[in-house]
């Protein structure tokens, strides 16, 4: 790694009340040119600590950047992770409150929702499969604490940005239908998502490493790195298929994903 322990903590505790004030900071990547996926995976691990401290409870994990459309818009080739707690959880048709978050933005997601830990770097397809309790439609609520580019020169956020952000991590809303893993061809269930009524983005589940099981594959694996292990219990967002939608005040959210259900909120 680049960052020294001083600079990764401080990276950190800017991100964490940048959060609480509702604030962005400039990109750490200009700060550290050097930064390296390493690097901002330990920033984010001082900032999930940070928010443990703070009473946060961990409930899930999400997995993004798994379409190649984003990849290629970060020049990347592997998807990120970031970590789920039990205040970004909405129920289907809540209205987020005015002022939550930054700059609202929300994809569309297949949840799993385990009933078996994952561990280590060798599971499969099908471990995964055995350990899934449910799939679920459901909207992800992205945010971001760091700028999407710098005043001065114009970059924009790089890997590096958002992985430390918590991969730009801010919400979940679940649909109530529940489906067993194997009901659908998940590379088939896709939705369509409408802002106020208007459609934005449709997509379908191959959008997301061409299976979404294979995103919760690649999160098992990425842990194991990390001596990390998906819990019984856990929410598990699979990555997007859908490029984000922009959420500013007054936006009515709207995923139909046909037979595998909807899900839906408001931002106030």
């Amino acid at each position: 790694m680049s960052l020294s322990e001083t600079e990764i903590e401080n990276a950190a505790n800017d991100l964490f009340l940048a959060d609480e004030a509702r604030a962005q900071i400039g990109l750490l990547t200009k700060r550290h040119p050097d930064m390296s996926m390493n690097d901002a995976y330990a920033v984010q691990a001082a900032l999930v600590r940070r928010k443990l401290d703070a009473g946060r409870t961990v409930i899930g994990w999400k997995i993004g950047l798994t379409s190649k459309a984003m990849q290629s818009a970060l020049n990347i080739d592997i998807p990120d992770s970031g970590v789920l707690f039990d205040d970004m959880l909405f129920d289907t048709g809540a209205t987020v409150p005015a002022g939550r978050y930054i700059q609202p933005r929300i994809e569309a997601e297949i949840a799993f929702v385990m009933k078996a830990p994952l561990a280590g770097p060798d599971v499969t397809r099908d471990d995964v499969i055995a350990a899934t309790d449910y799939v679920a439609p459901s909207l992800e609520i992205l945010d971001t604490r760091i700028l999407r580019a710098d005043p001065e020169t114009g970059a924009t956020r790089k890997i590096c940005d958002t992985i430390s952000d918590n991969a730009a991590n801010a919400g979940i809303v679940l649909g109530n239908e529940k489906h067993a893993v194997d009901a659908f061809d998940l590379r088939w269930a896709g939705a369509i998502v409408s802002r106020n009524g208007e459609v934005e983005e449709t997509g379908l589940g191959a959008g997301v490493l061409n299976d979404p099981v294979k995103g919760i594959v690649w999160l098992a694996h990425r842990m194991a790195l990390y001596g990390q292990a998906i819990e019984p219990g856990q929410i598990i967002l699979s990555g997007s298929f859908i490029r984000p939608v922009e959420c500013p005040q007054g936006s009515e959210i709207h995923a139909d994903f046909g037979p595998f259900g909807s899900v839906s909120c408001a931002f106030a």
